[in-house]
C-alpha cells in the first residue's frame, strides 16, 4: 500500500464519525425520474423531473412553461397522488387546469392575496406567502409534487429569495421524495436547482385564420445535474418542443 493510500485512510478513520467516506467520490446513482407527459421534454431530462429535487421552467409569458407544469401534474394525479399549486400572484386557472388533465380534487390550491383591511402588524407580500406555504407543504410531506409558480412575479423581487431558503427546499424536497418545480421569469434557486429548462415562444399554431390551436415553442436544457454525461464543465444540450397540442424536441450544443 502507498503512503498516499495509507494516509487517506487514517484520514478517513479519524473522521468517519463526523464525515463518512471523506476522501472518496461517492457513486453515481440513477436518479429516479417522474414523466412530465411530454415526450420530447422526458428525453431531454433522460426520463422527466428529477424526484425529491428542484426543477425550474423559465420563460416569458405564453412561452410553454405553465402548460409543461399542468402536463406534469396530470400525470402525477392520474396516478393518484396528491400535488400543490402554489399560486404567488394568485394567476392559477382551475378551468385550464382541468381541461389539461389534472384531477383537480388531488390538487391543493393555496392562493396568495394582497391583504386588505387596517392591520395591526405589516401584512405579508404575497411572495412571503408563497415561500411561506411551500415551505410548510415541504416540511409536512406528503406531495408527489408542488409548483411554486413565481411567473408573474418581478424577477428583481424573486432574484432575493435567500439561497439558504433554496438549499432548505431542496433538502426538504429529498427527504420528502417530492418533486418541486419552481415556475419564473428567469432562474432563481441557483445551485439548489437539480434541473433547469428555458422554454421559448415561437410561433401560434392556427386552424385558418380565426382559430387558435395552440403555440409552438421551445425549450433549453440549461442544467441537469443528475445526467450520466454531465460534469459541470460545459454547459449541457438543449431542446425544443411546442405547447397545448404537439410536441418535438432537438439537440443543441
Amino acid at each position: 500500500m502507498s503512503s498516499v493510500s495509507a494516509l487517506r485512510i487514517e484520514i478517513e478513520h479519524a473522521l468517519e464519525h463526523r464525515f463518512p467516506a471523506a476522501l472518496t467520490p461517492a457513486p453515481r446513482t440513477i436518479r429516479e425520474t417522474a414523466t412530465t407527459g411530454i415526450q420530447a421534454v422526458d428525453a431531454l431530462l433522460d426520463g422527466g423531473f428529477p424526484v425529491g429535487a428542484i426543477s425550474e421552467v423559465t420563460g416569458a409569458q405564453s412561452s410553454g412553461r405553465t402548460s409543461m407544469a399542468l402536463s406534469f401534474l396530470a400525470q402525477r394525479t392520474s396516478e393518484e397522488r396528491v400535488c400543490a399549486w402554489v399560486d404567488a400572484e394568485d394567476a392559477f386557472d382551475p378551468e385550464s387546469a382541468a381541461a389539461n388533465g389534472v384531477c383537480m380534487r388531488r390538487l391543493l390550491w393555496v392562493r396568495c392575496r394582497s391583504a386588505s383591511g387596517p392591520a395591526k402588524s405589516k401584512p405579508w407580500t404575497r411572495l412571503d406567502q408563497a415561500i411561506r406555504a411551500t415551505d410548510l407543504l415541504l416540511q409536512a410531506g406528503g406531495f408527489a409534487a408542488i409548483v411554486l409558480d413565481l411567473g408573474d412575479t418581478a424577477p428583481q423581487h424573486a432574484s432575493r429569495i435567500p439561497l439558504a431558503t433554496w438549499f432548505r427546499f431542496r433538502q426538504a424536497a429529498d427527504r420528502s421524495r417530492c418533486c418541486l418545480v419552481v415556475l419564473g421569469e428567469a432562474s432563481y434557486a441557483q445551485s439548489s436547482a437539480a434541473a433547469v429548462l428555458e422554454c421559448l415562444p415561437l410561433r401560434a399554431k392556427t386552424a385558418g385564420e380565426t382559430v387558435l390551436e395552440g403555440f409552438k415553442c421551445e425549450v433549453h436544457r440549461e442544467r441537469q445535474r443528475f445526467s450520466p454525461g454531465w460534469s459541470g464543465a460545459r454547459k449541457p444540450p438543449a431542446s425544443s418542443w411546442s405547447s397545448a397540442t404537439s410536441w418535438a424536441a432537438e439537440e443543441r450544443s
